[in-house]
């Protein structure tokens, strides 16, 4: 009989410890399901994303598709960023467009380095480009047809900006 006292007693003294927690846990009841319920839609969507993802690998075949690029070319210590050609093109082209009023000397430089600029770009895009086979007015379209084919990839030139600007109007 003592022992059952001394369990029963026990007992109340836990129940009156953690009410507070019991009323804790009462009050914060949704928040605490929204919680689960929305970690589980995640957990879900994530899983629905992976087996997307896997389908269109196996239906594009893509390791068939990345299977005879060398990946070493993109860690070669020379090659620059294309965020850094990117930039370094917006920057010469503007020079190069608004380059009025400045020696022609100045304006050559500009225009080598940024024919240099379209080439590195091309080269890490791997598009063909003939800007130094060609000359004069035949360099300038080859630039221009470059410019639309980086600005096609991704890249926005002030160049290629300008060229659909007009062509919208």
């Amino acid at each position: 009989m003592e022992l059952g006292r001394a369990l029963l007693l026990a007992l109340a003294f836990v129940a009156v410890a953690s009410l507070p927690a019991l009323i804790a846990l009462l009050f914060c009841a949704d928040e605490i399901i929204d919680r689960v319920a929305c970690g589980f839609a995640e957990w879900r969507e994530r899983r629905r994303e992976r087996r997307v993802i896997a389908r269109l690998d196996r239906a594009v075949e893509a390791d068939a598709l990345t299977r005879d690029i060398d990946l070493s070319e993109f860690d070669r210590e020379d090659r620059r960023p294309l965020e850094q050609l990117a930039t370094d093109l917006r920057r010469l082209g503007g020079q190069r467009l608004g380059g009025t009023g400045r020696p022609m000397v100045w304006h050559g430089a500009v225009l080598q380095a940024y024919d240099d600029r379209l080439r590195l770009a091309c080269r890490a895009l791997d598009i063909t480009e003939h800007l130094s086979e060609l000359d004069g007015v035949d360099q300038e379209i080859e630039r221009v047809r470059v410019e639309g084919l980086l600005h096609a990839a991704g890249l926005s030139l002030p160049a290629a900006r300008g060229a659909r600007r007009q062509q919208h109007r």
